[in-house]
C-alpha cells in the first residue's frame, strides 16, 4: 500500500447519479481527516457536485479537491491514479469505461473498487491485469455493489457459523422491492449483446486460472422450486461466481464447497413472467437497432426519488449445511440499487484505504480482500448480518 500519495481515496464518477450518491455518503460518513477528492471529465460538472455537498452538509465541501479525469484519457487516469492510496468508480457499463482505469491502478499500485456485474469485464480484467497488480501491489476488488457484496460476505458470514474442516453447501435467496439502476440496465443489456464475449474471456480464464487442487469450490445451479414463502428460481448473475472465487481462495470454505443462487417471488406467474423477459430481453439485444433503443430508455445518470428509495429494502436468506449443523443467516438492507449500492461501494473504498487488511495483490473478491473488516463496517452503517437459527 502506498503511504505517500495526496490522498487516501478518490471517486470517479461523481456526476453520475449512483456517484453523486457515494460522494454524498462519503462527505456524511468518512472520517473528517480523510483525504479524499471527486473526479470526472467535466469539471464543471464535478463543481456543481462539490457545491451542493457544501450547502446541504457542511461548507468545507467547498474546498474538496476536484480533478479532470476522462475513461477513454489513460494518461489522465494514470496521474490521478498515482494521487491517490484508492480509486472508487462508478463509471460504467464497464466493458465501455472501466479497462483504462484498471489498468492505471494495475499499474502505479494503486487499490481499485467498482460497481460492476458483469462477467465479461471481470474475467477481461483478470485475464490482462491481474499479474500486473500482483507486481505492482495493487488490490482491484470488483463488484463491490449490490453485485455482489451482500452475497459474497454473506457466505463469509454464514461459513463462519459452521464447522470447520466439513464440506459446505449453501443456498442464498435473493428478495427485494427495490428498482433496478439505469447503469445496472445499461450494464446488464450491454452483456446480453456480448454473449460470445462473455463466453470466451471466462474459457480465457479457466485456462489460466490456478485452482485448488486438494479441495472442491464451486456454484451450482439449482432447480425452481416451492417454499413456505412463494417460489424460488435460479439467478444466473455474477454473485455465484465471486462466490465460489472466495471459497477457492479461502481454506475456511472447507473440501468440498458449493453455493447455489436464488430470487424469490411470491406468486410463480410473477416468476415465470420474470424469466420470460430475461430471455426476451436477451434476444432483442442482439438486434443493434433494438438494443440502442433499449439503453436509450433508461438514463444512466438519472435515478429514483429519495422517497422512492426509502420504501425500498432488500434481504438474502442463506441456508449452510456443514458436518452435521444447518445454520440460517440473513443479510438485509435499505433501497438496494443506489442507497445501498453507495454505501457498500463507499465502505469498501474506506476499508481499503483505513483498514489492517491482509497483504495480498491482483484481482480479488471482496470477502478475499475486506472479509470481516468490510462485514464490520456495514455492520456499523446500519446493514444487518444476522444468524437465523443453527
Amino acid at each position: 500500500m502506498p503511504h505517500d500519495r495526496e490522498f487516501d481515496l478518490v471517486l470517479l464518477g461523481a456526476t453520475g447519479f449512483t456517484g453523486g450518491l457515494t460522494a454524498e455518503y462519503l462527505a456524511r460518513h468518512a472520517p473528517e481527516d480523510l483525504r479524499w477528492a471527486i473526479a470526472g471529465r467535466n469539471l464543471a460538472r464535478v463543481d456543481i457536485v462539490r457545491r451542493d455537498l457544501a450547502a446541504r452538509i457542511d461548507e468545507r465541501f467547498e474546498t474538496l479537491p476536484m480533478i479532470e479525469a476522462d475513461s477513454f484519457d489513460y494518461e489522465s487516469l494514470a496521474a490521478m491514479a498515482l494521487r491517490s492510496k484508492v480509486v472508487i468508480s462508478t463509471v460504467g457499463p464497464y466493458i465501455n469505461y472501466g479497462e483504462n482505469l484498471v489498468k492505471a491502478c494495475a499499474q502505479t499500485g494503486t487499490d481499485y473498487a467498482d460497481l460492476t456485474g458483469e462477467p465479461e469485464f471481470v474475467d477481461t480484467m483478470y485475464l490482462r491485469y491481474h499479474d500486473v497488480a500482483v507486481h505492482h501491489g495493487a488490490r482491484l476488488v470488483h463488484c463491490c455493489g449490490f453485485d455482489s457484496v451482500p452475497h459474497d460476505l454473506g457466505v463469509l458470514f454464514t461459513v463462519g457459523q459452521l464447522p470447520e474442516g466439513a464440506p459446505i453447501s449453501i443456498d442464498g435467496v435473493v428478495h427485494s422491492n427495490g428498482t433496478f439502476s439505469a447503469g445496472t440496465f445499461h450494464s446488464a443489456i450491454t452483456g446480453f449483446s456480448r454473449a460470445k464475449q462473455t463466453l470466451s474471456a471466462a474459457k480465457a480464464r479457466k485456462a489460466k486460472e490456478i485452482r485448488p487442487t486438494d479441495r472442491r469450490a464451486r456454484s451450482v445451479s439449482g432447480r425452481i422450486h416451492k417454499v413456505a414463502q412463494g417460489w424460488i428460481v435460479p439467478l444466473p448473475t455474477i454473485d455465484p461466481m465471486v462466490v465460489a472465487r472466495s471459497a477457492r481462495a479461502l481454506a475456511r470454505y472447507g473440501p468440498d464447497f458449493t453455493y447455489s443462487h436464488y430470487a424469490r417471488f411470491t406468486h410463480l406467474p410473477t416468476a415465470l413472467g420474470a424469466g420470460a423477459g430475461v430471455g426476451a430481453a436477451i434476444g432483442l439485444a442482439q438486434i443493434k437497432p433494438v438494443k440502442e433503443a433499449m439503453l436509450r430508455r433508461f438514463n444512466p445518470g438519472s435515478g429514483p426519488s429519495q422517497s422512492r428509495r426509502a420504501k425500498s429494502t432488500f434481504d438474502v436468506t442463506f441456508t449452510g449445511r456443514g458436518g452435521a449443523k444447518t445454520v440460517r443467516t440473513r443479510v438485509s438492507g435499505g433501497d438496494p440499487g443506489y442507497d445501498e449500492t453507495a454505501k457498500m461501494l463507499a465502505e469498501s473504498g474506506l476499508c481499503l484505504a483505513l483498514d489492517p487488511l491482509p497483504v495480498l495483490a491482483g484481482q480479488l473478491t471482496p470477502a478475499v480482500a475486506m472479509g470481516q473488516h468490510l462485514i464490520d463496517r456495514l455492520v456499523q452503517a446500519d446493514m444487518r448480518f444476522e444468524v437465523l437459527s443453527s
